[in-house]
């Protein structure tokens, strides 16, 4: 019993840190971050479309939108940002967590959670979407966009090199 007792008092440690921890963040601080999680998400999409356009000999991939405001952004539903080309699509999902942070899906404490969806016209005609879940994530006083793939349990930061990998799979 003595064993169960330590876990029991641990595990209301535990839940007490992670409460106290993300409640001081005020939910105006919250929502401009979230609103800048979706700004910055979409500049590094359009900062990847710009370079790989600027190396064609003719623009073929598409950012939509192909502007975002911040404004834009929706925390009671999906967000959608999408990169194509000659019918091939880079879909990017995601929404605020209900909570003010969230560890339930990625160890690093996120607030926005979404996926990159890569498929081209052959793939969906074998049921075959790929994805990679994506976490606007809380480190150190800092936020970044961190990738978790499920299938070789690889990480890290979202970024154009990640964009680029994920999009010449299609081609």
């Amino acid at each position: 019993m003595p064993q169960d007792d330590a876990m029991a008092r641990l595990a209301r440690q535990i839940d007490a840190a992670r409460r106290t921890e993300y409640d001081s963040i005020s939910l105006d601080d919250i929502a401009e971050l979230r609103r800048q999680g979706a700004a910055d998400l979409h500049a590094i999409c359009a900062d990847f479309v710009a370079r790989l356009n600027s190396r064609l000999s003719h623009a073929a991939l598409e950012l939509a939108p192909s502007v975002y405001n911040t404004e834009e952004f929706r925390d009671s539903g999906p967000n959608l940002f999408q990169v194509s080309s000659q019918g091939r699509q880079m879909q990017i999902t995601f929404v605020g967590v209900r909570e003010r942070a969230s560890t339930d899906k990625f160890l690093v404490p996120y607030m926005l959670e979404g996926e990159i969806r890569t498929y081209n016209q052959r793939m969906l005609e074998h049921f075959e979407v790929r994805t990679l879940s994506i976490f606007y994530c809380i480190e150190d006083s800092r936020v970044s966009w961190r990738f978790y793939d499920w299938r070789t349990l690889r990480t890290g930061q979202v970024n154009r090199d990640l964009l680029a990998s994920e999009m010449e799979r299609l081609f």
